[in-house]
C-alpha cells in the first residue's frame, strides 16, 4: 500500500484546531490541487470563497447551525457550484441561453465536489485537518446574500481547515458488501445489520456510553430533516429544479 492510499484511508473529520495559521504556500498548494480535479467538458463549474472577515465568519457559523468551528478554524472556504462564469463565457460568442437545467446542475455540483475533495486530500497531506460544513445549506439564501452570490451560483458546502487539536476516533464505514456490487445492484441486508452493530459500538466508545444509536436510526432521523427549502432556493438562483 502506498502513502496516498494510507492517507485516504486515514481520513477523519476535525472540528478542533490550534491557532496555527494556514500559510499562503499551503493555501496555494490546496487550491492548485483543487483546480487539478477532473471537470466535465473543462467547464470548471465551481468557485471557492475564502472567508477571512471575522464578522462574516461568525454570521456563517450561526447560519450553519451554530457550528463554532466555522468561526474558530484558521481557514474557512465556501465551495460554490458556479454556472455564472460559464454563462458569461458563452455570451462572449452570442446570445445562446444558458440554463441551470438538471444536467448543468449536476455538472456544477459534481465539479464542485471533485475539486473540494482534491483540496481536502491536499490539506491532509500537509498535516492539516478538515471538516465539511453542509450546514450552510440550512440557510442557503442568507449565505448567498452574505457572499454576494449571483444567479446560477449556490453554496454547496463549507470547509474548515487547520492544524488538528484533536485525534478523534475514525468513524467506521459501511461494509464493502453493502456498497460494491458486481454486474447488478443487490441490496445486502446482512451487511447493513452488521454495520448497525459497528456504529452502535463506535458511538458508545466515542461518547463514553452516552449515545445509544445505530446507522439506520441516524438515517431515519436525517429523513426527518430533508431541507425541503433547497428546491425553492435553487429555483430563485436560476436552477431549473422541479
Amino acid at each position: 500500500m502506498n502513502e496516498i492510499i494510507r492517507l485516504l484511508q486515514n481520513h477523519r473529520s476535525i472540528r478542533k484546531f490550534t491557532n496555527e495559521r494556514v500559510t499562503s504556500e499551503q493555501l496555494d498548494a490546496i487550491l492548485s490541487a483543487a483546480q487539478s480535479a477532473s471537470t466535465s467538458s473543462n467547464m470548471q463549474a465551481y468557485s471557492v470563497i475564502g472567508v477571512t472577515d471575522k464578522g462574516l465568519r461568525d454570521q456563517l457559523a450561526v447560519l450553519a447551525g451554530n457550528q463554532t468551528y466555522v468561526s474558530e478554524c484558521p481557514l474557512f472556504l465556501v465551495w460554490c457550484a458556479d454556472l455564472h462564469r460559464y454563462e458569461q463565457a458563452v455570451h462572449r460568442h452570442g446570445d445562446a441561453a444558458v440554463t441551470g437545467n438538471a444536467e448543468n446542475f449536476i455538472i456544477a455540483t459534481v465539479d464542485t465536489a471533485l475539486a473540494a475533495q482534491n483540496a481536502a486530500v491536499a490539506a491532509e497531506s500537509l498535516g492539516l485537518g478538515v471538516v465539511y460544513i453542509g450546514g450552510l445549506r440550512n440557510k442557503p439564501a442568507e449565505v448567498s446574500q452574505l457572499l454576494d452570490l449571483p444567479q446560477l451560483v449556490y453554496p454547496v458546502f463549507g470547509m474548515c481547515i487547520g492544524q488538528p487539536a484533536q485525534e478523534p476516533l475514525q468513524r467506521p464505514r459501511l461494509p464493502r458488501e453493502a456498497v460494491y456490487h458486481e454486474n447488478r445492484y443487490i441490496h445486502n441486508e446482512a451487511a447493513v445489520d452488521a454495520y448497525d452493530q459497528t456504529i452502535h459500538d463506535y458511538m458508545k466508545a466515542r461518547t463514553d456510553g452516552k449515545v445509544d444509536t445505530t446507522w439506520t436510526k441516524e438515517m431515519a432521523g436525517k429523513a426527518q430533516r430533508p431541507r425541503e427549502h433547497m428546491r425553492a432556493f435553487l429555483r430563485t438562483q436560476g436552477f431549473e429544479i422541479e
